[in-house]
């Protein structure tokens, strides 16, 4: 769930070759495949700006419900999103490349360790979006000089349905969880486009496979899901983690777990993820330092330090108190009584989004009475937010 901001890139350029030889489309269409796979994308499909008007009117009826939660700029322009020709009147054919980022392990394993902190998958090696976007770029180039048409270049920060829009062009279907499962790599998908002004053979959509099951509603530790193919973001712990700004809501706290950023429990229940490999792009693989990261030592971080340690990472576009926060709320649920002692140095921290947070934490680990007896020094607390927590605290203890 990334944020919205700026995904797009305007690519254009005279062509390469002589201009005499000009390919047909369907040898530009193998041309285009060829080049996208030499750069490293699993898949590829092409697809045109009419595909996805269904899509469209269950993206208005989630916003209509307030599934998206704070994520106002889900909800900004909506008809830049539900019709890819409300971006760029121009486009004719859509390019939509997949990458692959399976796990090289279970992702879930990490949950039995409750004093280690789970980062998702998709947020232990590189920023995706860096790594994808100068392979887009670089393939819309190639397509720009052999075309000598206009090309423009989005990833998932753009106002673009990334997932219907891969489904119409047959690199898989929106599963029940609402996001991509491709009979090849699973659940694990990174998704980027290529709008292009040329006129390119289309792929057939591909249909759901997901049957019956319901491996991915059944796992939510939140509920987050009212119905197959529905999310109510506001539930979902990947957006309390990433995009909520301040505390977390008590009703989901203990369903956190060890989650400090996103949560993979849906993505890594699909049955079709045994058809997956492990991710080959080195720079997506998860770093040592956060498969498994203890929790006091990322309760330790200062600002210069977190973003030391997720340099080039998407977690750092979240910022240290956001971090600290979820880490906090890590520790509440740990059981471990040593880890209070960084919850207690956290309630002088100078964020109050952090003093809130380490309340709750050590009202989960210490002692009715020996809580009590903070809590009756904490009437300095300037904060009206963090007063709530104490009292709240105080009051359910």
């Amino acid at each position: 769930m990334a944020g919205g901001g700026a995904g797009v890139a305007h690519l254009c350029g005279p062509r390469l070759l002589n201009p005499a030889i000009r390919l047909s489309p369907d040898d530009l269409k193998a041309a285009l495949t060829r080049e996208a796979r030499a750069l490293g994308f699993d898949g590829i499909g092409i697809t045109g700006p009419d595909a996805i008007a269904a899509a469209g009117k269950h993206f208005l009826a989630f916003l209509e419900d307030g599934g998206h939660g704070d994520m106002d700029w889900l909800a900004a322009n909506p008809a830049r999103r539900t019709d890819p020709r409300g971006l760029w009147p121009g486009v004719r054919s859509i390019i939509m490349l997949g990458v692959n980022y399976g796990p090289d392990e279970d992702p879930l394993r990490i949950l039995e360790r409750p004093n280690r902190g789970a980062i998702s998958v998709y947020a232990q090696g590189d920023d995706y979006h860096d790594v994808i976007k100068k392979r887009l770029k670089t393939l819309a180039r190639w397509l720009a000089a052999e075309t000598g048409d206009e090309v423009k270049v989005f990833i998932d920060t753009a106002a673009v349905m990334e997932k219907p829009l891969a489904q119409a062009a047959g690199i898989g279907w929106q599963g029940k969880h609402t996001n991509l499962v491709s009979r090849e790599f699973g659940s694990w998908l990174f998704l980027g486009a290529i709008y292009s002004a040329t006129e390119l053979p289309r792929d057939e959509p591909d249909t759901d496979h997901c049957g019956s099951c319901r491996a991915c509603q059944d796992i939510c530790p939140t509920a987050a899901f009212p119905a197959p193919y529905k999310l109510d973001a506001r539930r979902c712990i990947s957006y309390l983690t990433i995009e909520n700004k301040g505390p977390i809501p008590h009703e989901f706290r203990k369903s956190i777990g060890n989650r400090i950023y996103g949560c993979d429990d849906c993505l890594a229940a699909c049955p079709w993820n045994k058809f997956a490999q492990a991710g080959r792009e080195q720079k997506l693989a998860a770093r040592d330092a956060l498969r498994a990261a203890r929790l006091a030592d990322l309760a330790r971080l200062d600002d210069a330090a977190f973003r030391a340690l997720f340099a080039k990472s998407p977690v750092k576009r979240i910022g240290r108190n956001s971090f600290i926060r979820n880490v906090l709320i890590a520790i509440g649920n740990s059981g471990e009584a040593a880890l209070a002692e960084e919850a207690r140095r956290l309630l002088d921290d100078a964020s109050p989004l952090v003093r809130g947070a380490a309340v709750w934490a050590l009202s989960q680990l210490i002692a009715r009475d020996e809580f009590a007896a903070l809590a009756s020094r904490a009437g300095g607390e300037p904060d009206v937010a963090v007063q709530q927590e104490w009292r709240a605290a105080r009051a359910a203890s």
